[in-house]
C-alpha cells in the first residue's frame, strides 16, 4: 500500500504564496501520474493538478496560471507551488496517484492532507 505525507500548508494573506510537498512511500512516480486535490469546508474534494511520469502537467481552470505542479523522482516527492492565493483556495490539500492527464479519481487511500488558509 502506498502512503503519502503532505506538508507545507499554513495561513497566508490574499496574494501570498505557499509551496506544498507530498512525499510518497515508494517509487511510484515512474508508474503513476500524481495529482493534487483539495477539499474546501462543506464541499466535496476536487481535483486541482496532475503531473505524469513523463512530466506533462494539467490544471483545473480555477488554478491555471497560479499553481505549478512539479516532482523530484529521486526524493519521491511532488510539489505544488501556489501563487496569488485567494480566499477560495482555502481548503485541505491532498495528493494521490491517479490515471491520465485530466481530472481523475484517486488510486490509493487518502492521507491527512495539509491545511491551507487564505485570510487577511
Amino acid at each position: 500500500q502506498v502512503r503519502f505525507v503532505e506538508s507545507g500548508g499554513g495561513l497566508v494573506q490574499p496574494g501570498g504564496s505557499l509551496r506544498l510537498s507530498c512525499a510518497a512511500s515508494g517509487s511510484i512516480f515512474s508508474r503513476y501520474a500524481m495529482g493534487w486535490y483539495r477539499q474546501a469546508p462543506g464541499k466535496q474534494r476536487k481535483w486541482v493538478a496532475v503531473i505524469t511520469p513523463d512530466g506533462d502537467t494539467n490544471y483545473a481552470d480555477s488554478v491555471q496560471d497560479r499553481f505549478t505542479i512539479s516532482k523530484d523522482n529521486a526524493k519521491n516527492t511532488v510539489y505544488l507551488q501556489m501563487n496569488n492565493l485567494q480566499s477560495e483556495d482555502t481548503a485541505i490539500y491532498y495528493c494521490n496517484a491517479q490515471l491520465g492527464l485530466g481530472p481523475s479519481g484517486e488510486l490509493f487511500s487518502w492521507a491527512q492532507g495539509t491545511q491551507v488558509t487564505v485570510s487577511s
